[in-house]
């Protein structure tokens, strides 16, 4: 559900847009040699085989070594990531999606020996009774381990390694009207859009350098709800969704509905470009003071991105992925649908920031399972992912600074 081709068939909420140039997180020292990032990658023996996913054994946890396990699932007390039932909600609409006419054709193309339709839904089914029927997160691996085996990610360097950002959905301020301050819109699809040649109109010629002469163009009578500052419409084109809290006092979402056939370009690349900002360590955090100092300047880095998202009013339904089923906060990941295996299950390790007591970001080293029910324009290889963080202003300042290496694994049942 962030920004996508129509090609891919998705639009998730991308944050390598502006986290482009950002070191990796390092690892924190685990407790031992054998528990370090090495033990994670693709044994030698199984690199560079042209393969995108290596089946290998499940990784063994090292003593003392509990970012190893998805304990967030038996700690009910934190409520600052999902729980064991949103895990089996989010299972249970991977098994939903499965069984439509969309997932047939999907995997009657899947390039990937041994990974089958039929072999996913098994798989689903059988983590859903060991989830709820183990007592510990230790006890689930345990189970995994005897059960299941892995489909690792070649990534970004047939090793394994994988670059993670993170995505949300925002909460803005809105009206269903244009008023002096509610002056900048987002669009409906326009109901010709399939006949409109090719290459289309850029951002630039849909809405002029400001983002308000849409109604002067193609664009006219298509506004759905309009907001007080141009970046707001323009990070929901990124994010792919949003909730709206309207003047009227009510509440109501917007998500993708489609866009026009231009790659997005980063305007995060651009400032480093003009020599605005560097590259090095360049977060959303940054990227948005820039503009908060700097608000005429929108203009300029704005209309460079061709691309343009248009929407439609969902009603207060929650955020979707590439699949068509609703994304779940810490359990839903978005990859590249042309490689990757859609509603599968899998195992994400990696660096993420969480919020400490004192509003800090605190990086750590965990591993979850999730489900793979999105895509985006800029999630492309076997070396991205991006991972869904929820709504909200919490869940944006943890995805504006999440980015680490890590690694993917799908998890299948033994044949």
């Amino acid at each position: 559900m962030k920004y996508r081709l129509e090609t891919i068939l998705s639009l998730p909420i991308i944050m390598l847009s502006f986290l482009v140039g950002m070191q990796p997180l390092g690892y924190r020292e685990l407790s031992s040699p054998g528990c370090r990032v090495k033990k994670w990658e693709i044994p030698e023996s199984l690199q560079n085989t042209q393969r995108v996913l290596i089946q290998r054994s499940p990784v063994s946890c090292c003593q003392d070594d509990l970012s190893c396990l998805d304990q967030v699932l038996y700690q009910p007390e934190n409520n600052q990531l999902a729980d064991k039932q949103a895990l089996i909600t989010s299972i249970d609409r991977s098994l939903q999606y499965l069984q439509t006419s969309r997932a047939i054709a999907a995997y009657q193309k899947y390039p990937v020996t041994g990974i089958t339709r039929d072999r996913i839904i098994k798989s689903l089914t059988r983590f859903r009774q060991l989830l709820l029927t183990s007592q510990s997160a230790q006890e689930l691996h345990q189970a995994i381990e005897r059960e299941f085996v892995y489909y690792q990610s070649v990534g970004k360097d047939e090793k394994g390694t994988v670059l993670f950002t993170a995505y949300y959905e925002p909460l803005y301020q809105a009206s269903r009207s244009p008023t002096a301050e509610f002056r900048y819109p987002v669009y409906r699809l326009p109901a010709d859009f399939n006949s409109w040649p090719q290459p289309h109109p850029t951002r630039l010629e849909l809405e002029g350098a400001d983002g308000l002469q849409g109604a002067s163009g193609k664009l006219r009578g298509l506004e759905l709800f309009w907001f007080r500052d141009r970046l707001e419409p323009y990070m929901i084109q990124i994010q792919g969704s949003a909730q709206l809290q309207l003047t009227d006092g009510t509440k109501t979402t917007i998500g993708y509905a489609g866009n026009t056939a231009y790659n997005y370009k980063s305007i995060g690349r651009e400032l480093a470009n003009d020599g605005k900002l560097p590259l090095q360590g360049m977060t959303m955090p940054i990227i948005l003071d820039y503009f908060q100092q700097h608000p005429p300047e929108l203009n300029i880095y704005i209309p460079r991105d061709p691309s343009f998202v248009f929407f439609q009013e969902n009603h207060g339904a929650p955020a979707q992925g590439s699949i068509n089923v609703p994304l779940t906060p810490e359990r839903s990941i978005a990859t590249d649908k042309s490689l990757m295996p859609p509603g599968a299950l899998g195992l994400i390790r990696a660096a993420f920031p969480f919020a400490t007591s004192n509003g800090e970001m605190e990086h750590q080293i965990v591993s979850r399972y999730v489900l793979d029910q999105d895509t985006g324009g800029a999630i492309k290889g076997a070396g991205r992912v991006d991972y869904f963080l929820g709504t909200g202003k919490l869940a944006g300042d943890r995805a504006g600074v999440t980015v680490s290496n890590g690694q993917l694994y799908y998890l299948l049942l033994k044949p």
